[in-house]
């Protein structure tokens, strides 16, 4: 039987100068705007922080839909909104070059049969003869 671990409360401290409000916007149709407004501890606005906007989208794939989060470079709503477009396009670009960094690496990963290599003896790698991927 499994036993439960308790999670660590002493990691779990939040840094009470980095607080956010997060607000969403939607237009339910293409994506989402989550912005972030930087607040005090009593939950007022900090002015002496700038608003974070980020997008978030799905990209469909053969495997389902691949969400997407990218920062957008604003400094209000109305102009977050307006380069919604261009970010997500910029966001998806650079999902995309990850996924295919991500084959790469998985396609190059080099498979070891258990029942020996070339130059290694059999009992070397604990034997079996069953093909392994990493």
């Amino acid at each position: 039987m499994a036993t439960e671990q308790t999670p660590r409360t002493s990691d779990a401290t939040m840094d009470a100068k980095s607080l956010y409000r997060e607000e969403i916007y939607t237009d339910r149709k293409v994506g989402t705007l989550r912005v972030l407004v930087p607040v005090k501890t009593d939950g007022s606005p900090d002015t002496g922080r700038p608003t974070l906007f980020q997008g978030e989208a799905q990209l469909m794939t053969n495997m389902g839909p691949l969400p997407i989060s990218f920062d957008i470079e604003a400094t209000d709503l109305a102009t977050a909104v307006a380069r919604y477009a261009d970010a997500t396009k910029a966001g998806v670009e650079r999902a995309m070059r990850e996924l295919t960094e991500l084959r790469r690496q998985a396609s190059s990963s080099i498979v070891i049969p258990q029942g020996g290599a070339a130059g290694l003896p059999p009992a070397g790698l604990g034997g079996g003869g069953k093909i392994q991927i990493p």
